[in-house]
């Protein structure tokens, strides 16, 4: 859904504080609990006028979805374009560490998309997730691509079984970051620069040890590492 015509014949200035308010009441309401009376006090104009422009609250909110994923796809283009002559694991890496500067710089944008996961009660709830998951592996799959292409991976991958798990992995982390209960004692949560920076190398260490070409040889590497480990703290 696209707003209505007279929605987008507003001035910009109004029309930024009816998306930044609508922003701000799912994310912090979720859908069903969202208020149209709260949101078009703050902005205010009569609740009339919010349905001519957007036709309901469900319109409204899949107008706020699509902002919100366009906002993503500003933010992956910058980095497909600045690690388009990087390798596979750098350009992951940087992917997942994108992530977190987005989920920074828009932490109402992230917190509706959590509350979809964690909330059953949205309209259109598993299409809204479904073109979130289909758009993230319309963006790994060509990295995947060109890393088999290049002799980065192992050549025996079934990519899209990959790009599940890139993508399973990657949405984990970012919301272990948000989430404390889905940190699991691994320290992302909330984490300092440092240390997110520390805990994404971990994770690009074991893709490369599984996935990376020669990987039997890393991952055979990664266990020696790890037993050693275990045997000193014992």
């Amino acid at each position: 859904m696209v707003p209505r015509d007279i929605f987008n014949k507003l001035e910009e200035s109004k029309k930024s504080k009816i998306l930044d308010t609508a922003i701000d009441e799912f994310s912090l309401h979720g859908f069903r609990q969202a208020s149209v009376n709260r949101m078009v006090e703050r902005i205010g104009i009569a609740k009339g006028s919010l349905f001519q422009y957007f036709g309901s609250k469900e319109g409204l909110f899949q107008v706020i979805f699509n902002y919100a994923v366009e906002l993503v796809r500003q933010s992956l283009r910058q980095v497909k374009r600045e690690t388009s002559d990087a390798n596979f694991f750098e350009r992951i890496r940087q992917s997942t560490l994108a992530g977190i500067r987005f989920i920074r710089r828009h932490p109402r944008v992230y917190r509706i998309y959590l509350k979809m996961i964690f909330q059953e009660d949205f309209p259109l709830r598993a299409e809204f997730l479904q073109q979130v998951h289909l758009f993230s592996a319309e963006y790994l799959r060509p990295i995947v691509d060109a890393g088999i292409i290049r002799g980065e991976l192992r050549a025996d991958i079934d990519p899209e079984v990959a790009v599940f798990m890139l993508d399973s992995l990657m949405d984990r982390f970012l919301q272990a970051y948000c989430v404390p209960f889905l940190d699991a004692g691994a320290g992302i949560y909330q984490a300092e620069d440092s240390e997110v920076e520390r805990r994404v190398d971990g994770l690009i260490d074991l893709l490369r040890a599984g996935m990376g070409a020669g990987g039997e040889q890393s991952g055979a590497a990664v266990l020696g590492r790890a037993a050693g480990g275990s045997t000193g703290n014992a």
